[in-house]
């Protein structure tokens, strides 16, 4: 035994003699912020928050949900930006077409290779002649497949022979934009497939899609189409 400030320390030879000890002396330990301060200890009173394990871990797992929602904005904003990269670069392709034919055959080349999509095409109505490489709708196709009103179709419905051809086997969603082609406004479509059921749904905009329509109406408009 040992004396030491008016407290009687007794001969700890063990870790169960110094933790019966400790707990005799549990009061006189609180007391002392210095060695709780050392021990990075913290003492539970009403005025101060306890920082324990249970509070720590709720803070760590707070943390990593901020850095998942951190990490999924930068990947969605990531994606975004090369989308629209993508797409900028399509449509310089598609401005370089050199007629109806070639403007038909630069865009489903260009989304299968930037997109990984399976097709795109270019459908009109057979009101008057139909530019080869194109696909050919019967008079009122256009209204059938998108509906009267419609501007757009997104989504497993967008998938019809008529537009794909052999292809449609390998597509499982579509995006499909109506257009307006010359003075007089023939009705066409320009569908674009997806051999994924997600790649393509109707809660998905479609302002990306709907921005390379517009672009194939007006390059379209460069040239007569020949009977």
């Amino acid at each position: 035994m040992s004396t030491e400030g008016g407290i009687t320390f007794p001969d700890l030879d063990s870790w169960q003699a110094m933790r019966r000890y400790l707990i005799e002396h549990a009061d006189d330990i609180r007391r002392d912020a210095s060695l709780l301060e050392t021990l990075g200890l913290q003492s539970k009173t009403k005025h101060l928050i306890d920082f324990g394990p249970a509070a720590l871990s709720r803070l760590e797992a707070r943390a990593l949900k901020d850095f998942d929602i951190r990490r999924q904005l930068e990947m969605t904003a990531r994606a975004n930006f090369d989308a629209q990269s993508q797409t900028h670069g399509l449509v310089l392709s598609l401005m370089e077409a050199r007629n109806h034919s070639d403007l038909a055959r630069r865009l489903n080349e260009e989304v299968r290779h930037r997109f990984g999509l399976v097709a795109a095409t270019i459908a009109l109505e057979d009101t008057g002649a139909v530019p080869l490489g194109w696909k050919t709708l019967d008079y009122g196709g256009v209204d059938y497949i998108i509906g009267e009103t419609g501007l757009s179709l997104l989504g497993p419905d967008g998938v019809c022979r008529v537009l794909f051809d052999d292809d449609v086997k390998r597509v499982k969603s579509a995006a499909v934009l109506r257009i307006a082609l010359w003075r007089e406004g023939r009705p066409g479509l320009v569908a674009f497939g997806s051999n994924d059921f997600d790649g393509f749904s109707p809660d998905m905009g479609a302002e990306l899609v709907a921005f390379v329509a517009r672009v194939v109406e007006r390059v379209a408009d460069r040239w007569p189409v020949l009977s």
